[in-house]
């Protein structure tokens, strides 16, 4: 039950969680901020709109260090590629992750509408630039990246930041950025009323089929218009990790083949595609409706990430400069002992941390108005 084959292919779905629900909690969360200029006309609609994320946001963004942290203990590989390969694209997620603590701190400390515009802008730039970012890393993991392992296994990035955006990456970047913002929006009109209940309702109906077309595109451009890798020879899947004990050649059958050998992950595209449309027919009726709207977008999103991981698996990271270099599940983990070791952890750790979630919206939820900030104006953001 717990020999190492079966952990890697445990740590792929455990990691798919931590991914899933990251893009689930941070994703609204984003995407209230990147409303925010345009929803919120004046200060207390702002702060509305604040306040909606305010008391979660920061446990939201516990997901993406829980990401993080698990891919650097399991992953080792593919965590030294990516955040050594793509430097400038993490530090610009995180220079701009930096704009949300401070806006939301300090944003109503001073009643300067200048200095609370400002913020409010750093709010948008702090919700805007890291959902893009990370579409646009989206798109490279479906595209490859340009690196290779020399004989002692030390890894070696050979593009630039200019080249990750690519035409692809960065229609996936704005399809990412598309989702995030039509989840916050059903999010928003979820938790508000009035004024910005209707802004966020023109929102969702904006929104819904521009995101519906991005993702069109972006599938038919991936099965019809890239080439995916495909590995002819490899050791056994319990073997210790170590990429060059396979075989691959940079064209293999297709991704479309890839998913017809075995038809059940078309559920994958199928749920992405049925849970956006049916979120945005739904988030366009009355308040009855929406939290059947936002499960269902939060379904659609569950779908898109499905089929991601899907479409790649085995690997983890392709390489486009040496194909022999890509790191898969099996040769890319670490040791058995550590998988073992972190799995037991997270049993014990993940159910509280989800239960603790649970009851976190359970009781801080509740529609937020003008007159209620405008009540606790010393307590709210």
């Amino acid at each position: 039950m717990f020999d190492y084959e079966t952990m890697r292919v445990v740590w792929w779905l455990f990691i798919g969680v931590v991914a899933i629900a990251f893009a689930l909690t941070e994703g609204f969360d984003f995407g209230v901020c990147t409303l925010l200029p345009w929803v919120g006309k004046t200060d207390v609609e702002r702060r509305v709109i604040i306040n909606t994320v305010g008391a979660t946001w920061e446990g939201n963004q516990v997901w993406l260090v829980l990401l993080g942290g698990a891919i650097f203990a399991v992953w080792p590989a593919v965590y030294a590629t990516l955040f050594s390969g793509l430097y400038v694209a993490m530090l610009l997620v995180l220079f701009a992750l930096f704009f949300r603590p401070a806006g939301f701190d300090y944003r109503s400390k001073v009643s300067d509408p200048r200095w609370r515009n400002a913020w409010d802008w750093g709010l948008f730039i702090g919700g805007t630039l890291p959902p893009v970012l990370l579409g646009v890393l989206v798109g490279n993991l479906l595209l490859g990246l340009p690196f290779h392992f020399d004989q002692d296994l030390r890894v070696h990035y050979d593009g630039s930041f200019w080249g990750l955006l690519s035409p692809f990456a960065l229609l996936c970047g704005v399809v990412s950025l598309l989702a995030s913002t039509f989840h916050g929006a059903l999010f928003l009109k979820w938790r508000t009323e009035g004024a910005v209940h209707d802004r966020a309702t023109q929102a969702v109906q904006v929104l819904g089929p521009l995101l519906l077309a991005g993702l069109a595109v972006a599938t038919m451009w991936v099965f019809a218009g890239l080439d995916r890798p495909e590995i002819t020879a490899m050791a056994a899947t319990n073997a210790p990790s170590n990429p060059f004990n396979k075989t691959v050649v940079a064209v293999g059958s297709g991704w479309w083949a890839h998913f017809m050998a075995l038809p059940v992950m078309l559920v994958a595209p199928v749920l992405g595609f049925s849970g956006i449309a049916l979120a945005w027919l739904l988030g366009r009726r009355k308040r009855q409706a929406l939290p059947l709207a936002f499960l269902f977008s939060s379904l659609g999103l569950v779908g898109l990430l499905l089929t991601v991981g899907f479409g790649l698996y085995p690997f983890l990271l392709i390489s486009t400069s040496d194909p022999q270099s890509s790191l898969t599940l099996w040769d890319a983990s670490s040791s058995h002992t550590t998988l073992l070791w972190a799995f037991w952890i997270t049993v014990v750790f993940l159910p509280i941390v989800l239960l603790y979630t649970r009851w976190v919206y359970r009781i801080l939820w509740g529609s937020l108005t003008e007159a209620s900030v405008l009540k606790d104006s010393h307590t709210l953001y």
